[in-house]
């Protein structure tokens, strides 16, 4: 196992790695119960989609482990997803057959770009200083969604600033029974909550238990916390221990004839395509659709992998000048593309390379070996979905507050007192933790980057891939809009 996995060539070890596995899986596995209740709106059985998820996150993150022997966990992406459910089949009117069909489009051409080296030139093609940008935006992304599940934040609208309800126009004379969306404008004011909910006192002492445990070293700290804090949620009434779960194996396994294959059935590819006004509609949407998977992955990879030596500069630099796979991140990319199609064929939405992650790293994981325990623990879920649901997010939230924390530190390598830098960073890592989006961040900077140095006369500087994919930005919001 260790030469295999090359565990003394990267400092660490057996037991180091598992506690990374364990840390990412509980970072992450609140997938397993989000995924089936978003995708089952779209009129997919719940069941099966739980299902998918587990063979869809297995299979991508043992791949990863295996082949590209990075710590890096997948899954059925969120904000992917919510596009999947609500853009394509509530507002575009797809069936999820064809929504599953137009997944599986864009793992075929993220394979493609991969292959290619498109992927990988792209990477080469970012500035050191939006290297930097990216994975301090990442940490900031990463530490804001550990205080929003932790429940440290609180979000207060005005009613004339609510636009829709459950997907509707908003109205206040309207009565709305089972709230499950609201999307309110530039009025919301968040706050910090006033900690009389138990739930965030609890992610309050687990924030301050890791932080003297991870502040000493101690092994395992973040792992410790999590189980430490889990335990001491039990009397606060958070640690929920009644084991109920509506997913099941047996119930999963019986729905699973549904969605599998139903990319490829007559109500997927075989209408997808079937009616010639809406070909360039669906264009679009798997334009979309491959946009955002392709710069998520891109900025996870980058934000973790630069400020964790996972990847370092010499394999980004030599991206450009290598073919085949002969790096890690060369590698890394080829599992991440894989994955979507897998996860489409048995019913589900596009499968990513997870930020959450980042938990696992900051706990220590930097091979294969933290990838294959997460993807072990995928596949026992089944059996242990229960069980498994009973750590409280508020647990975990922690663990992401520090992980964001650290890798922030990348934010010092920028020099704010130059604008032409400072600009295009901020917005490539401020903005994407308050925008809380990957792409959108990566996309700001970009473009804000390609115009100073237009502005400054000095156009040359920019890599021609960064200019093709900043104006592969711009057209894709321009998508957005249409949709």
């Amino acid at each position: 196992m260790e030469h295999f996995f090359k565990l003394k060539t990267y400092n660490t070890s057996v037991g180091t790695e598992i506690l990374a596995g364990f840390t990412t899986f509980f970072a992450m596995s609140y997938i397993l119960f989000v995924n089936p209740q978003l995708l089952s709106l779209t009129g997919m059985p719940s069941q099966a989609v739980f299902l998918a998820t587990i063979i869809a996150s297995a299979a991508g993150t043992l791949v990863m482990g295996l082949f590209a022997n990075v710590p890096y966990a997948l899954a059925p992406g969120m904000g992917l997803n919510a596009f999947f459910t609500y853009t394509v089949v509530f507002a575009l009117g797809y069936s999820w057959q064809q929504a599953l069909a137009l997944v599986f489009i864009c793992g075929l051409i993220n394979i493609l770009i991969t292959v290619t080296s498109i992927r990988k030139t792209i990477i080469a093609a970012i500035p050191q200083v939006m290297q930097h940008a990216i994975s301090g935006g990442i940490g900031v992304f990463v530490a804001y969604i550990g205080l929003k599940n932790a429940g440290f934040l609180q979000f207060t609208s005005d009613s004339s600033d609510i636009l829709s309800i459950n997907e509707k126009a908003y109205s206040a004379h309207a009565v709305v029974k089972g709230v499950t969306s609201v999307v309110t404008g530039g009025g919301i004011v968040p706050a910090l909550t006033s900690f009389t909910e138990s739930g965030a006192l609890l992610a309050l002492i687990g924030l301050l238990i890791m932080t003297v445990l991870v502040v000493k070293k101690v092994p395992g700290a973040v792992m410790i916390s999590i189980v430490a804090t889990t335990i001491i949620g039990i009397p606060m009434g958070v640690t929920n221990l009644s084991f109920a779960s509506s997913n099941s194996l047996g119930s999963a396994v019986h729905q699973l004839g549904t969605t599998f294959g139903a990319a490829f059935s007559h109500a997927g590819f075989g209408t997808l395509f079937s009616d010639s006004s809406h070909i360039l509609l669906t264009l679009m949407t798997i334009f979309a659709f491959c946009f955002s998977d392709t710069f998520d992955t891109i900025g996870t990879f980058i934000g973790t992998g630069h400020r964790s030596g996972i990847f370092t500069d010499e394999e980004i630099h030599q991206l450009e000048t290598t073919k085949g796979f002969a790096t890690r991140l060369d590698k890394a990319l080829v599992a991440d593309s894989v994955a979507t199609s897998i996860g489409a064929v048995f019913g589900t939405s596009n499968t990513t390379t997870y930020i959450e992650s980042a938990a696992g790293i900051g706990a220590g994981g930097r091979t294969g070996l933290t990838s294959v325990t997460v993807a072990i623990l995928f596949i026992i879920s089944g059996l242990f979905a229960p069980i498994i649901s009973i750590v409280p997010t508020q647990a975990v939230a922690p663990a992401l507050i520090l992980v964001g924390v650290m890798m922030a530190s990348s934010l010092k390598e920028i020099d704010w007192s130059d604008l032409s830098e400072a600009i295009p960073s901020f917005m490539a890592s401020v903005v994407m933790g308050l925008i809380y989006n990957i792409s959108y961040g990566i996309a700001a900077g970009f473009i804000f980057y390609c115009l100073i140095k237009i502005i400054e006369g000095k156009i040359k500087e920019i890599h021609p891939m960064l200019g093709v994919v900043t104006v592969g930005f711009i057209l894709n919001f321009i998508v957005l809009a249409i949709l």
